[in-house]
Order: C-alpha cells, then sequence, then structure tokens
C-alpha cells in the first residue's frame, strides 16, 4: 500500500524518495528493535549556544520548587524580543521532552511584559536542558496498543486569578503519545472540582486518541484506563446522584459518566507520588523530578551505559 501510495505521487509531483526518516524540522529519529526514539538534540544544543551557557553549569530541574514567578516585581527587560523568541523555541522542545511541558508554560504566560526574574528561569530552564540535550521519548515497538492516561491538577495553582492547572498523560501501552499542562477556563471552588475537570479534558483526549487509532485501522476494545489521584474526584465520578455541591460541574459530570457506563472507560486510584502526571501541575524536587521523569517514558540514547 505503501509503494503504491509513493507511485501515485510521483505521476502527480516531482518527488524523491529519500528512505527512512532521520531528520524533519529538528526532530532527530531513530530506528532499532527496540522502537523509534525521537529528539531535537541538534535543536537543544543551537539554544544552548545561542545563549551563551555553553560552558555552564547544568541544573537539576526545569524550574526552582516553589517559585513565586507570577507574582515578580523585578525589574522589567529593556529588550523583551529576546526573551519572546527563546521561550518560543523552548515551546518547540516540548515535542519530545514532555518533563519542561509545565515549565514553558510558566515562562509562556509573561510574553507581554517579561521580567528579570523570568529572563532568569527561563535561563535555568537552558541550563537544564544542557546536562539532558539528547534526551526524548522512545516509541517502543513491544506495545500492547492499550491506552491509559494520568489525570493530575493543581488546585488554584495561578496565585492571579486563582484557576486551575490541568496536567495529563496519554500512553499507548508503555509509550507517552500525548500530555499537556493547561490552566483550566474556570475557577474551581475546591480541589475535587479541579481534579474533575482535569479528568473530563483527559477523557476528551482519549477520545481523539481513540479515533485516530481507528482511523489507522487499529480497534480498540477495552476500557480505556484514567489513573487519578483524588479519592474525591474518583467518588463523584461512580455516584449517579447530583446534589449541591456537584451541580455547577454537571456537564463534565454527565460527560465523563456516560463514558464510564458505556465501557469507553475505567478508572482506577494512583498515589500522588506515583502519579506521572504531578510533573505536568508544578515545580518539583530533584529526587520526585527524576522519578517521575523516568516514569513518563523519557530515555537518554547518547548517555552512557
Amino acid at each position: 500500500m505503501i509503494a503504491k501510495f509513493k507511485a501515485y505521487l510521483s505521476k502527480c509531483f516531482k518527488m524523491k524518495d529519500l528512505g527512512y526518516l532521520k531528520y524533519f524540522l529538528g526532530i532527530e529519529v531513530a530506528r532499532s528493535s527496540e522502537g523509534i526514539f525521537l529528539s531535537q538534540r541538534k535543536y537543544c544544543l543551537d539554544i544552548i549556544e545561542e545563549c551563551g551557557l555553553s560552558g555552564s553549569r547544568p541544573a537539576e530541574t526545569p524550574l526552582e520548587q516553589n517559585h513565586k514567578l507570577a507574582s515578580s516585581t523585578s525589574t522589567l527587560l529593556s529588550q523583551p524580543d529576546s526573551y519572546r523568541r527563546l521561550v518560543g523555541r523552548l515551546v518547540y522542545l516540548t515535542h519530545t521532552k514532555p518533563e519542561i511541558s509545565y515549565a514553558v508554560n510558566m515562562l509562556a504566560q509573561f510574553m507581554q511584559t517579561p521580567r528579570s526574574d523570568h529572563w532568569d528561569a527561563a535561563l535555568r530552564l537552558v541550563r537544564y536542558l544542557k546536562g539532558c540535550p539528547g534526551r526524548g521519548i522512545l516509541l517502543s515497538s513491544r506495545c500492547n496498543l492499550q491506552l491509559t492516561a494520568f489525570s493530575d491538577s493543581d488546585h488554584a495553582g495561578c496565585p492571579l486569578t486563582r484557576r486551575s492547572l490541568t496536567g495529563y498523560l496519554v500512553k499507548l501501552g508503555n509509550s507517552p503519545v500525548s500530555w499537556k499542562t493547561k490552566k483550566q477556563d474556570k475557577v474551581s471552588r475546591s480541589s475535587a472540582e479541579a481534579e474533575y475537570r482535569a479528568m473530563a479534558m483527559t477523557c476528551q483526549e482519549l477520545m481523539w486518541v481513540k479515533e485516530v487509532l481507528l482511523s489507522l485501522g487499529i480497534p480498540h476494545d477495552q476500557p480505556m484506563q484514567l489513573f487519578c489521584d483524588s479519592q474525591s474526584a474518583l467518588h463523584i465520578a461512580s455516584n449517579p446522584v447530583f446534589h449541591e455541591r456537584t451541580k455547577h460541574i454537571e456537564s463534565d459530570c454527565h460527560f465523563i459518566r456516560d463514558e464510564l457506563v458505556s465501557g469507553n472507560l475505567a478508572f482506577s486510584y494512583i498515589s500522588t507520588t506515583e502519579q506521572p502526571a504531578d510533573i505536568f501541575t508544578k515545580a518539583l524536587g530533584s529526587q520526585q523530578f527524576r522519578f517521575l521523569r523516568d516514569k513518563l517514558g523519557v530515555c537518554d540514547l547518547h548517555a552512557p551505559t
């Protein structure tokens, strides 16, 4: 089928078959019996060199724990274009480095009026990249083609708007295929509500990935597993009775419960310390960050064995 499609394109356009994909738009592709490894090593090294940090000491984590970037009152940058360019390049790096999604999400919120503290945080992220420029994601060939997802939220994580932060990770077998850090559209009045909104967003992503697999001829008959670290949110999902404390999130309740009743989804509890989506919602300490980063399925092809 692939050969026929290439022959058809050759009749329509002047084209050349370059063989297996190795490099495309800054993304490096390596193939082996283990699977397909995606990284942006050259792109990452270019950013480090452009910032003049080739000789700097690497940072252990992308962002300082308990940071106060949103409430910073440091001096405004005289040339904000440099900050915007750097953050724009860092956004593209999240395609193969999911562990920096939270840090990039935070830095991208100050594009209009960046301050010196924000610039220092961006340079810290670049110093983190210096310690692992070749780290990327492995799409494993040993895959059972079953979808699992991890959902988490940081209640009232934004000190300015008090909106919560959603983070999720979707895996196909052991391979990460989709992840996101996003501020929620509405203010949640409880941590359970924030977790439930995060579950609803993750459910939408799961349904989309399932449709993509179906269009590729891969049916997914078993229920998709969704892991959450909030017992309250899981109880709301399984409780068929709406009351005053849940009526303001009733639409999300109906959406999730319909998928649960139809057998498309199955919910499970996971402890916060084991929750890989926690890395998308807050800045963690170095030990917990490394532990959850390994659980994401991120690895370094260039690391010494």
